[in-house]
């Protein structure tokens, strides 16, 4: 990725320990997000590593996955689907029910947002435990559209996200 200065970005993400909850520790993008610079290699190395999969749509995650998915499928000049905690969209949806690291959650997307055949790639600022991507990844495939990547800006290895997604070619740009 030209122009992407990997250790400068990881140097950036503030580590806060205790958040949400004790035992947890917490990456925070917001430094990041904050810095112009910065921001745009992270949205220019997902775009690039989005475009060679050729999507019609971009499929941001609530909350953090719409900012990058936004800025990704804005770039692309593609549409752009949320994927949003159940109860949050207006219109007709489907859901699907996942356990998460801590407790339990629920996922919806709108009835008519990928039409079949649709190439969508999945793009969300973080990959942890995998249950919410996988479930996304599942909403798409029941509109009948085609899963062909899954993107995040973090990967917390030790949580052991990528297992969920087996059949999904998944790109991350920094690990811990």
């Amino acid at each position: 990725m030209k122009g992407v200065n990997l250790e400068e970005i990881r140097d950036a993400i503030r580590n806060v320990a205790d958040f949400p909850q004790p035992g947890i520790l917490f990456r925070d993008i917001t430094p990041i997000l904050s810095d112009p610079r910065l921001f745009r290699q992270i949205i220019d190395a997902l775009s690039e590593e989005a475009n060679k999969f050729k999507p019609d749509k971009i499929v941001g995650i609530d909350a953090r996955g719409f900012l990058f998915g936004a800025a990704v499928a804005y770039k692309l000049g593609v549409g752009l689907v949320p994927v949003r905690k159940r109860g949050k969209l207006p219109y007709k949806t489907i859901h699907y029910s996942y356990v998460l690291e801590y407790g339990k959650a629920d996922v919806e997307m709108h009835l008519d947002a990928v039409q079949e055949g649709e190439r969508v790639v999945l793009v969300d600022d973080l990959l942890a435990t995998g249950g919410t991507s996988a479930a996304a990844a599942h909403l798409i495939r029941q509109l009948n559209g085609k899963v062909e990547a899954a993107l995040f800006f973090i990967e917390l290895v030790e949580l052991g996200g990528r297992q969920h997604l087996v059949d999904v070619p998944v790109r991350t740009l920094i690990q811990f």
